[in-house]
Parts: structure tokens; sequence; C-alpha cells
């Protein structure tokens, strides 16, 4: 058997794990204690939500797919945070950390991984579709590089209304190979449009690693060059680099109507989903090393310590509390209904955009 693959990022990024040189960027340096530890906060539901589905995964209880999130939380977490009125998300399936981060909460999350009437989705979508119109969150989608096009479109319809926003398309690092996601980063060149692409490159396709799936020169951001693009990468395990970092994108998508490529190099824990083994492309001592030295979550947790931002006790406070929303959002999910056989034929598309002129349709709730 093949030795797997070492994951390689930019010698930029290879820096020892310790205080943020970020954390003074103006866009942090205005930030209250108390929007710190939110941000913490949200991170730790993030990967407490995350874990809870796998117990949820391993009782049978979750059909289909399972993309976690685990190793990312300060890529949803630094990026979202930014976003105003009229920015919008978009995402592929590993969506969990984007979906929680607008707004959504657990209950609706589980329910809808468990397939029940009570989830986002109505049951229908699953783990890899999850949405929240009303949030500016427009999926989860399973088609590789399939949210590029939509997003790119989102963009369009900003500007086309003259608002001051952007769409953030992210994709995972196997996506950039797609042709629809060249296709989107040309009219969005062309066009000026306001979208940020964020490559979310944990460094592996699927089970296949960067190095050997994807042709690059040192980074795949870099491809923005052959569009006129703008481009940047970002250490995607310091939150307060992630939101430094995509602070000057959204300036030039809000001012400038300007696409931008970021690409933010992470790390998941798990598998590419739960129906991954993980056991033979991944070396166990580069897993070790990301847990003990790049975890986005206890990095920022040291970090607000060492601020006196936040405290030992608060962090083991926060944690608990969001394990305890977790279950509890099993236990709703394990007592919400199935949906029933008449409810395949609603939610139709034609349906949806024609139900008379007292109830609003979908296209209507994107930019109130």
């Amino acid at each position: 058997m093949a030795k797997p693959a070492v994951l390689t990022h930019p010698e930029s990024l290879k820096r020892p794990a310790g205080p943020s040189e970020y954390a003074k960027d103006p866009v942090n340096a205005k930030m209250t204690k108390a929007e710190k530890v939110e941000l913490y906060t949200k991170m730790a539901r993030i990967r407490h939500f995350e874990q809870r589905c796998i117990r949820v995964y391993q009782q049978g209880k979750i059909g289909g797919f399972l993309h976690l999130y685990v190793g990312q939380e300060a890529v949803a977490a630094g990026t979202i945070s930014l976003l105003g009125k009229h920015d919008h998300v978009i995402t592929g399936y590993r969506d969990h950390g984007h979906a929680l981060m607008v707004g959504m909460g657990m209950n609706e999350c589980m329910a809808e991984l468990t397939g029940k009437v009570t989830g986002c989705s109505k049951g229908k979508g699953g783990s890899m579709h999850y949405f929240a119109p009303d949030k500016n969150f427009w999926g989860g989608h399973g088609i590789v590089g399939g949210q590029a096009p939509l997003g790119t479109g989102l963009a369009y319809a900003v500007k086309y209304l003259g608002r001051k926003g952007s769409c953030l398309c992210y994709m995972g690092d196997g996506a950039v190979n797609q042709g629809a996601v060249h296709e989107a980063y040309n009219l969005a060149a062309l066009w000026d449009l306001p979208v940020i692409f964020v490559i979310e490159n944990n460094g592996y396709s699927m089970g296949t690693s960067q190095e050997r799936s994807t042709a690059h020169p040192g980074c795949l951001a870099k491809r923005a060059e052959g569009y006129g693009m703008a481009w940047d990468v970002v250490n995607g395990h310091d939150v307060y680099e992630v939101r430094a970092r995509t602070a000057v994108a959204l300036k030039r998508a809000h001012e400038e109507s300007k696409p931008t490529v970021l690409e933010i190099f992470t790390y998941r824990y798990y598998g590419h989903s739960m129906a991954d083994p993980d056991k033979t492309y991944r070396d166990k001592e580069e897993i070790k090393e990301y847990r003990e030295q790049k975890d986005p979550v206890l990095l920022f947790e040291k970090e607000l310590i060492a601020e006196k931002t936040l405290t030992p006790e608060k962090a083991k406070a926060i944690n608990e509390a969001a394990m305890e929303e977790a279950d509890a959002a099993a236990k709703f999910a394990d007592e919400s209904p199935d949906p029933t056989l008449a409810d395949v034929t609603k939610d139709i598309y034609w349906e949806e955009d024609n139900r008379g002129p007292d109830t609003s349709s979908r296209g209507t709730i994107i930019f109130e």
C-alpha cells in the first residue's frame, strides 16, 4: 500500500502557533470583549453540534452522507462574523458550520439531518442541503462546484439592485478543478461582481491529497490572476487573521464591486464524510499535530484567556452549554414527526413562486 501523501501548505502559514499578529488589526481591535466571547461561543457551538452529530449518525438516525466541519470552525466564524444586511452566503455540502454562523438553530439543523419535517428544509434535503433564505443563506449544495455560478448570480443581483453587499461563495479545494467554478470566475471578473470565492483548503479532495489531484503553483488562489482578480492566502487556524484578510475582500466588494479569491488553509479532523474510514490516505502524525498545535477553537480560547477577555471557568461553561444545546437538539429531532406522503408534492418551485399576491415568493425574500 502506498504511503499517505503529506499535506503541504505555503511556508508563510507554517509558523508556530502563538499569539496572533492580527489581534490588533483594526477589524479585531474594535471588537468588544463581549463580541469576542460571542465569537468564541459560536465556534464552540459548531464544534459540539458536529461532535453530537457523530453519535446520531452512529445510531443509524441519519440517512445519506454526513460531512463534518470539525477543525474548520475559524473559517466560517471569521468570515461570516463580518457580514451585514446585504451580504449573502452560499456553500457546498460541508455546510453545518456556515448554517449555525448565520443564525440557524441547532434544532432545525439536527432535525434536517434525521429527515424530520421540523428540519430547515422540512426533512427533504439532509446534511448537504441546509437553507435559510430569511438569513441570506442559500445552501448547502451537493454538486461539487455547483454553488459557484449560483453565488456569482447572487452577487450579480446585489449589484443590479444597487445594494452595498456581496456574496461569500465557499468551496473546497477539490471544487476549483470544476469547469463551473472557472466559468463563475470569468463572469465575476468580466462584470465586476461583488463575490468572494472562499476556498476552504483542507488539503484533501475526498481521499486524494492536493499534491496528487491538482496542478498548482504553490496555492490555488493564484489561479485568480488568469482572470485579473485579486487573491490572498489565509491561515484558517487563526480566526483573527481570517477576519482581517476577509475584511479587505469585503471592502473591495462593497466599495469597488470587485471579486476576490480567498484561499483559507484549514484542516478537517474526520474523514471526507462519516462514510469515509480515513485510515489510508492521511498520516496519523499529521492529524495529531493539527489537533494538538493548530486547533482553531483551542487557539482562540488560549488567545482570549491571555487577553484576559475569557477565563478558563467561563470557557468551560460555554462548552458545557453548547454540549447541552446539542443534546437537546438531538432530543428534539428524535421527537419530531416524519414528513407525510402528501409532503412529497409540496414546496415545488413553480408552486412556491406562484402562490398568489398575498404570499411573498422566495425570490422576493432575498433583497427585502
